[in-house]
């Protein structure tokens, strides 16, 4: 029998750079800790990502999010930029087609919370211009001033008639919205003021773990109506009942749990100082007991198969941002286990292509190859 070729693979929702900008380094240097770097890239077959930028919730607390949001952007181009033999940046499919049969990682730069509370739409013209194709709509756990966020009490009831702006300016540009950490509100109706598909980078079921962060069979039908994707993250926390019950035995908290509280700073750099203690990551300690095997994460798949079909599933690891992962994973490198799991289960070529890259591939290109004009 042939083997079975070697899928496109494009990641939609990896960290970077936020380890290098608290502790220096460079992204093509091989760590012993945390989960990403360009070594462990290529040994597991990622060819493209979303290179996610993640402005956590301190800077948005204290004001500071578009001033640091600047300052990751800024390392990102220099680092792209430093190792563009190895990773180039991509603004559209055609790029990533184009990186990909070039040998080298195409990097899709996605920021990870909102750009700014506001929402103002001349900083996310900016964004567009240095590169930016895809952003979240709200402030990761935080409501920004326009979306309510799933990990905090619903204030707007969804998005406000700014957010709606928001949305129209970002299919006028040809950015993707991402849905990931939105409200259940906030997805119903952003799903209905877009124009254009929009993407749940990564995320579990509330099939399986029935937490806010989440995603519901609702929002996973909405978004597929209208030719959207759900990325499955590769969390014990997001996929895995059985360490739930294990955590709530324990009592313990659940590692997805939005911060009650954040601290205030004057000083930007002092938020530095504090976030910095965060990294490298340092995913939970589950008992080999109950961590989950990789075919756990095929059952997430085949429900939201089930409930709209093969088109509108993908892959967004959130690696380096804290998932710890199933059995026989440490990082990256270990895609490969993804992909054996799927084959395990029965998936064909054609399916296993899709999910691997070809359906963020498609999203892409209908949202980003319109060329918008930027005035």
């Amino acid at each position: 029998m042939a083997e079975s070729p070697t899928p496109f693979i494009m990641d939609g929702h990896v960290h970077m750079i936020n380890r290098q900008f608290y502790l220096g380094g460079d992204i093509s240097d091989q760590y012993h800790d945390g989960q990403v770097d360009l070594p462990r890239m290529r040994k597991g077959g990622v060819n493209a990502l979303f290179f996610s930028i993640y402005t956590s919730d301190d800077y948005y607390a204290n004001r500071f999010e578009w001033k640091q949001t600047m300052m990751l952007m800024d390392l990102a181009l220099r680092q792209l930029e430093k190792n563009q033999d190895q990773i180039e940046l991509a603004l559209n499919a055609s790029d990533i087609e184009r990186i990909y049969k070039s040998g080298k990682i195409a990097a899709f730069l996605h920021l990870e919370g909102a750009f700014d509370l506001d929402g103002d739409l001349g900083l996310l013209r900016n964004l567009y211009r240095l590169g930016v194709r895809t952003t979240m709509l709200v402030a990761h756990n935080s409501t920004n001033h326009f979306a309510d966020s799933c990990g905090s009490n619903g204030k707007w009831a969804g998005i406000t008639a700014h957010g709606i702006e928001v949305i129209q300016e970002m299919n006028r540009l040809g950015m993707v919205i991402d849905l990931a950490h939105a409200s259940d509100a906030t997805i119903q109706q952003a799903v209905a003021a877009s124009r254009d598909p929009l993407l749940y980078s990564h995320g579990g079921s509330r099939y399986f773990v029935n937490i806010a962060r989440n995603i519901s069979d609702e929002s996973v039908k909405a978004i597929a109506a209208r030719g959207g994707v759900i990325g499955l993250q590769f969390g014990n926390s997001m996929n895995n009942p059985n360490y739930v019950e294990w955590l709530a035995k324990h009592k313990m908290a659940h590692p997805a749990a939005p911060s009650k509280h954040t601290t205030t700073f004057t000083k930007i750099e002092a938020v530095h100082a504090a976030v910095a203690k965060e990294y490298p990551p340092r995913p939970a300690d589950i008992p080999e007991e109950v961590r989950m095997p990789a075919d756990q994460m095929v059952c997430v798949l085949d429900h939201w198969i089930e409930l709209v079909g093969e088109d509108h599933v993908s892959l967004g690891s959130d690696l380096d941002g804290w998932p710890a992962l199933a059995k026989g994973m440490h990082d990256i490198g270990d895609f490969p286990v993804v992909i054996a799991a799927m084959r395990d289960r029965g998936y064909s070529d054609e399916r296993i292509r899709k999910v691997a890259g070809l359906n963020l591939l498609r999203i892409i290109r209908q949202v980003t190859e319109r060329q918008p004009i930027v005035q």
